[in-house]
């Protein structure tokens, strides 16, 4: 009797102990209520807890408000903006009633704080919302909506994903864990993509990916979307892995079909690789390697088991003892390069690959392929030059193309690079490059020297004459190839060239065959599996289309002639009107033209994707400023970078300096060089530093920042134009830039011009913006690297 009392006692205690700390919480949740500081409801909209903010904010900044408690109270607003309008946050405090601060469990990826009281699983040897040892493993493969969208649906093209839909209050997904790992763990080796998508996180993406519990299981590839629907097992994963693959990426190549396989690189204009192993079915290795370069290279098996195979070992002079690869380009009868390795391995397959994308002289069949093979000259070492043939497809020109084959295949020069075109396929560019000052056209075959200045089409070129193969021809050539390494002044002529004509893009009525094929197909399997909530709106849209039809069909039917003759005059009189009213009428309805500068806000959500995780070659240019001067020198950021915008690879930003203080101070902590610009202050001058006006330039891939800082171009309060005391700062050495100006002379209130003198200085804080852009377009700014980004999940507290 004792013993039991003693065992009540102990857990009478815990409980005492857990709802006093439990208590405790909900006190400090309580006294953050977002929606109460805010004063809206849980039915709030975004747009409407934006407006509440920014007046509440205007009316308790501290700036503005000096009451005691102003400065507190801002910081409440604040805080609960950032839960309110990130609908993450904000799903997690209506579902459990608690903050950041308050949560005493976080997700996987952002760690697990135990600031209160809380039972060990092991002590009921119970494996409940087992989230530990679960998401350590999958932290790494979580993904967000944004993250899907930007790189998992691009990436798909290139290899399939497998991911899985989980939760935390899943009895299910536990049991599965152990063959996910060991699944994932094969299969990413092998380049398969591996995604994560907590259901209690991310409803909206599961949503998007139109699944509806857990745990499921879907690969997804060429952007579209296949579910699991068989036993959790490892074989069966793997199966499905590779039937999520195209039929036909790699075909079986025998005695018999050899010669065909390899000589059709000149339809094709691809190079072909050969794989010989013992195995009788193609590995997934190189079926997932054959879909990653489908674009590039053509792929073919050679089982060396079958009897049927046994010429083309002979011929190869293959080693049976382990897999050996071979590329082909124009020759048929030797590889041009050869790989064997026991353990082939993705690694050493991508860099043969890579290394033999292109024929030694191929053909430029659209626009894609000579952006890779004829790059646009970014900097003065890093010159692409491209020899072009323009000539023929008939017989007549066999022997020429021959000779200039011959020719590139005797090339050592790597800044040059050999591609032919058809003019009869390709007539728009050929006239443009051919046009002589009379605007005749000059005959085929012609060889010409170009270098591609810009990706709008800008090239400069040289004529090298015509091409006919002789001795002359190449001794010619040669020489022209000598005198360009030497003086790049000799390409003459420029010229704006149109898009390359896609010569294997598919018919229009093909194209739509296999979209209808494929939709059709998702909807048989969708029917197979009863998967009738993805059904609904397909049979909503059907069931609508058909009363709609039926009700149009029984008004005819019905409807009096007398009424239908009125209606048919009724028409002719409306189309008597129509074609009376002006044609600018109908231009009207027409959707304006964008023409603007698209500009994103820099926060914690979209800090990964939009610098962390930016693309190789891709750089975001970055303004900083203030709530104050936010509309001012947004509209003045756009008018000077508005021309740069047709460059694929900048992306354009602005950076709430108020908010990100302490990442901006960081930052340039990093970039000590980039520091020296006020190196004549002491370090409480610069604790003061205005960073409004300044533009970053951030290259996310390669860890490094160009800076520009304001330069004051107009009249100061004083009457002096920034002429008189020097340029200031475009991004190198430099006097202090005149941002400091209102410092100095700051407005006074008596004076109705000062607020209009002010803004008037901070419209012209960018006013050499374009100048900068520019250069750094052209490579030539210094480079301050970083050795890592600072995060950017805290919003500076104001002071």
């Amino acid at each position: 009797m004792a013993r039991r009392t003693r065992i009540i006692f102990t857990f009478s205690g815990i409980a005492l102990v857990s709802l006093l700390l439990l208590g405790g919480s909900v006190e400090t949740a309580s006294e953050v209520d977002p929606y109460t500081i805010l004063g809206v409801t849980k039915s709030a909209s975004q747009a409407e807890i934006k407006k509440v903010y920014k007046r509440l904010a205007r009316e308790w900044h501290p700036d503005k408000n000096k009451n005691e408690g102003a400065e507190d109270m801002f910081i409440k607003i604040t805080k609960s903006y950032e839960i309110l309008s990130n609908e993450e946050k904000r799903a997690n405090y209506d579902r459990y009633g608690q903050t950041d601060d308050t949560q005493p469990y976080g997700r996987g990826h952002h760690g697990h704080r135990h600031d209160h009281f809380y039972f060990d699983e092991s002590f009921f040897h119970f494996p409940f919302n087992n989230k530990g040892s679960r998401e350590f493993a999958d932290s790494k493969y979580v993904l967000h909506f944004n993250q899907y969208v930007n790189d998992v649906v691009p990436d798909s093209f290139k290899r399939p994903y497998l991911i899985k839909i989980t939760s935390d209050w899943c009895f299910s997904c536990i049991h599965i864990e152990p063959v996910w790992k060991e699944v994932v763990k094969e299969l990413e080796a092998l380049g398969v993509g591996i995604g994560v998508v907590d259901v209690g996180y991310e409803r909206r993406l599961a949503n998007h990916l139109g699944a509806h519990r857990t745990p499921s299981i879907l690969g997804v590839i060429n952007g579209k979307v296949a579910f699991f629907h068989y036993a959790v097992v490892k074989e069966h994963l793997r199966q499905f892995v590779e039937d999520l693959l195209p039929q036909r990426l790699v075909e079986k190549v025998t005695d018999r079909n050899n010669f065909q396989f390899l000589n059709s690189w000149h339809e094709q204009n691809k190079p072909h690789v050969l794989l010989f192993d013992q195995v009788p079915v193609v590995p997934l290795l190189y079926k997932l390697t054959a879909f990653a370069y489908k674009d590039y290279v053509q792929f073919g098996y050679v089982d060396q088991g079958l009897s049927e195979t046994a010429n083309l070992l002979k011929q190869f002079n293959i080693n049976t003892y382990a897999p050996t690869m071979l590329v082909f380009k124009e020759s048929t009868d030797k590889p041009a390069d050869i790989i064997q390795a026991k353990g082939m391995k993705k690694q050493i397959i991508d860099e043969f690959i890579l290394n033999n994308k292109f024929l030694l002289v191929p053909r430029l069949v659209n626009q894609k392929l000579f952006d890779e093979l004829c790059p646009v000259k970014q900097f003065h070492r890093r010159r692409k030059y491209c020899v072009l043939l323009i000539t023929g497809d008939e017989e007549a020109f066999a022997i020429g193309n021959q000779a200039f084959l011959s020719f590139a295949s005797a090339n050592t020069k790597e800044v040059v690079r050999f591609a032919y075109i058809y003019q009869r396929l390709q007539q728009p560019l050929c006239d443009t490059l051919l046009k002589t000052k009379d605007s005749t056209p000059l005959p085929t075959p012609q060889v010409l020297i170009l270098e591609r200045r810009n990706a709008a089409g800008k090239v400069l070129f040289k004529l090298a004459g015509s091409w006919n193969g002789t001795d002359d021809d190449k001794r010619h050539l040669l020489d022209e190839l000598e005198r360009l390494l030497k003086d790049p002044s000799i390409l003459n002529y420029d010229a704006m060239l149109p898009e390359l004509n896609n010569e294997f893009a598919s018919m229009f009525l093909v194209r739509w065959i296999y979209s209808a094929y494929d939709y059709l197909t998702e909807i048989i399997d969708d029917i197979l599996h009863n998967n009738w909530r993805e059904m609904m709106p397909l049979l909503s849209l059907i069931f609508s289309a058909l009363f709609i039809l039926f009700g149009t069909v029984v008004v005819q039917a019905f409807s009096d002639s007398s009424e239908d003759g009125k209606t048919k005059s009724k028409a002719k009189d409306g189309t008597k009107a129509e074609n009376e009213s002006p044609s600018s009428s109908n231009t009207s309805s027409r959707p304006p033209k964008k023409n603007f500068v698209e500009v994103t806000e820099l926060t914690d959500i979209t800090y990964i994707s939009n610098l962390v995780k930016l693309r190789p070659g891709h750089m975001n240019v970055v303004l900083v400023l203030t709530d104050a001067t936010k509309n001012v020198l947004l509209s003045k950021f756009a008018k000077e970078v508005y021309s740069f915008t047709g460059s694929l690879t900048l992306h354009f930003s602005f950076l709430n300096v108020d908010k990100h203080s302490a990442w901006m101070e960081t930052l340039l902590e990093f970039a000590q060089d980039a520091m020296q610009i006020d190196t004549d202050e002491d370090d409480g001058a610069r604790q003061k530093m205005d960073y409004t006006g300044y533009v970053l330039a951030l290259n996310g891939h390669k860890k490094y920042l160009c800076l520009f800082r304001p330069v004051y171009t107009g009249e100061d309060l004083d009457g002096k134009s920034s002429e008189e005391e020097g340029p200031g700062g475009v991004t190198g050495g430099g006097r202090r830039s005149r941002s400091s100006s209102r410092e100095d002379h700051p407005p006074s209130k008596a004076n109705p011009r000062s607020r209009s003198t002010a803004t008037l200085q901070i419209h012209h804080k960018l006013d050499r913006l374009g100048l900068w852009m520019e250069r750094l377009l052209e490579g030539t700014l210094p480079r301050y690297y970083i050795p890592a980004w600072p995060g950017l999940d805290k919003i500076t507290a104001p002071k």
